[in-house]
């Protein structure tokens, strides 16, 4: 099961593409190891994932909330995350990589650079075999 996630700031302010952010998500959601991300994008006010279960117990809601507590909490910038995220499970294994390349193009539609793969806040921390169930 693959899971497409999007999580957006508080109010949607644009303070999240930062180098200092992007580090600091990869090592939360290193630590955060119950769900594994695969391909993401970080934009100023949103972000993009793709994550898959990793034998852990931790349900979605409850990995969501843990990592933006720990990011939060290591930043020191408490608060600043929308409550809520958008999810849902990918039905197929084409559908990873269509999602992706729509995922891929967000800063270039957004007009943030002209080139998808000139964005510097995007990466993959894990390959997310497909394993339809």
């Amino acid at each position: 099961m693959i899971v497409f996630l999007t999580v957006c700031t508080r109010a949607r302010e644009p303070w999240l593409s930062t180098q200092e952010n992007h580090q600091l998500l990869r090592a939360v959601w290193a630590q955060a190891a119950s769900w594994l991300v695969g391909r993401y994008v970080v934009m100023p006010d949103h972000l993009h994932l793709f994550a898959a279960p990793n034998g852990g117990a931790h349900s979605l809601e409850a990995w969501v909330a843990f990592w933006k507590s720990l990011f939060s909490r290591r930043c020191g910038m408490g608060g600043r995350w929308q409550r809520d995220h958008w999810d849902t499970r990918l039905r197929h294994g084409e559908s990873y990589a269509s999602k992706w390349e729509y995922v891929r193009n967000n800063p270039v539609r957004h007009g943030l650079v002209t080139r998808a793969e000139d964005w510097p806040f995007q990466g993959e921390l894990a390959v997310l075999p497909w394993l339809g169930l």
